[in-house]
């Protein structure tokens, strides 16, 4: 059988059915090369970028998530029980001392003794010998007042006087007179009688005119200035060539060697203070306290305040100064008491406590405090129960450490090993920082 016979039962076997001729139109589509549809590739490449998306972030998360490897990575991690490093600053330890308790002070410093030189007569100032610091005695000249107007009053006053006296002499001489007329009839008891009064009238008048003499001399005294007490100048008030008028302050004086602190102090203070009782006082300008005493309490109460004033005499000495600040504390009461300083003591619960140091780690310990006061200066507070003598205890500038931390306390190293240590570089610790 030929080629030929077989080709049209190979149609009808895969066709079934006898192949049927095409159009003319259908053909010539069928022979034109099929043009690509613009919207398969675009959406072709934008499936293959969602893809690489996804599989970039499948090994990012892979990579992260993945656990961690021995070796060095592992040495890396701190472990979980890490001691807590403080400086021994940061720990400060029960002890025995004694406390002194006291009502706190401050308040400026002044002269027990003190004048104000003022004009006692209005003239212009003519000289002035003395400045701030100069020392004066008692009596001492510092100053004069011109003296053309007084010394005028004074001869005016004493012109006075001299007619006044004259008066009184014309007077007297008329009573004798009187006197012996009404013995011989002359004139009658009335005359005497006017006779008499002008006399002493006359007598008044000269009198008067003596008192005006005085006080004429007495404000040419005046018009020169002496120094009231022993001391030295603290203010310059007037300069020479000014016209000063009654009581105008010219120059101020302080005796330094007796010094005392004026301080106010509250109702509820001042009933525990006492007159003798001494006091510890920091004076601004002073490297070292200076213990004073309870000189004077005020009778009454200031005006407005409501409190009372307290003067507390200081020592002589010689850098003292009137106007400088000080601070102390009234000592009232002085024993032996187990203390810490007050800022060790935790207010945040409802009981005060203390975070102790034992065994490495840190313990919280309820604690009964007592009285506040001072230890050599310092603020201290009484332990009445909860922690004993020579615990260590957290202070106050180590802030908020929670209990059970382990912690390693760490000695200040010296100046020397310090700049050493911060001048070498460490060495790198792993392989990794090596490279």
């Amino acid at each position: 059988m030929s080629a030929d016979d077989l080709r049209p039962h190979a149609g009808r076997a895969a066709g079934n059915e006898p192949s049927r001729p095409l159009p003319a139109a259908a053909a010539d589509r069928a022979a034109e090369p099929a043009e690509p549809s613009p919207r398969r590739p675009l959406r072709a490449r934008l499936i293959g970028v969602a893809l690489a998306v996804l599989l970039v972030a499948g090994l990012g998360w892979r990579l992260t998530h993945r656990p961690a490897t021995t070796g060095a990575a592992a040495s890396a991690t701190p472990p979980a029980d890490a001691a807590l490093e403080l400086p021994a600053s940061d720990l400060v330890m029960a002890s025995r001392a004694e406390l002194v308790r006291g009502v706190p002070v401050s308040g400026g410093l002044r002269a027990v003794d003190t004048a104000m030189v003022k004009a006692k007569v209005a003239a212009e100032l003519l000289q002035l010998t003395v400045r701030e610091g100069d020392a004066v005695r008692a009596g001492q000249v510092i100053g004069r007042l011109d003296t053309r107007e007084t010394a005028a009053r004074l001869a005016q006053a004493e012109q006075q006087a001299a007619n006044a006296r004259a008066q009184w002499d014309i007077a007297r001489r008329n009573l004798a007179n009187s006197q012996a007329l009404v013995g011989q009839g002359f004139i009658s008891p009335t005359a005497l009688e006017s006779a008499q009064s002008n006399a002493a009238a006359a007598q008044a008048s000269w009198e008067a005119a003596r008192a005006a003499v005085d006080l004429a001399r007495k404000a040419q005294e005046d018009t020169v200035l002496r120094a009231p007490i022993d001391g030295q100048v603290a203010q310059r008030l007037a300069q020479p060539g000014e016209r000063v008028g009654v009581d105008a302050r010219i120059v101020e004086i302080v005796d330094l060697r007796r010094m005392e602190l004026e301080t106010a102090l509250a109702p509820a203070d001042v009933a525990e203070v006492r007159v003798g009782q001494t006091a510890m006082l920091r004076v601004d300008g002073l490297p070292d306290a200076l213990q004073a005493r309870v000189a004077r309490i005020a009778p009454a109460t200031v005006a407005g305040s409501r409190s009372v004033n307290v003067y507390l005499a200081l020592p002589p000495h010689p850098a003292l100064r009137q106007g400088w600040f000080a601070t102390g504390t009234i000592e009232l009461e002085r024993r032996p008491a187990l203390v810490l300083p007050p800022d060790a003591v935790r207010t945040d619960q409802a009981q005060p406590t203390v975070l102790a140091l034992e065994g490495g780690r840190i313990v919280q310990r309820p604690v009964t405090p007592g009285l506040r006061g001072l230890v050599d200066g310092r603020p201290a507070m009484e332990m009445r129960s909860g922690v004993a003598e020579g615990t260590r205890v957290l202070a106050g500038s180590a802030g908020l450490v929670p209990p059970g931390t382990a912690v390693k306390v760490v000695e200040a190293a010296a100046p020397g090993r310090a700049a050493a240590s911060t001048a070498t570089p460490a060495a790198p610790s792993t392989p990794a920082a090596a490279r």
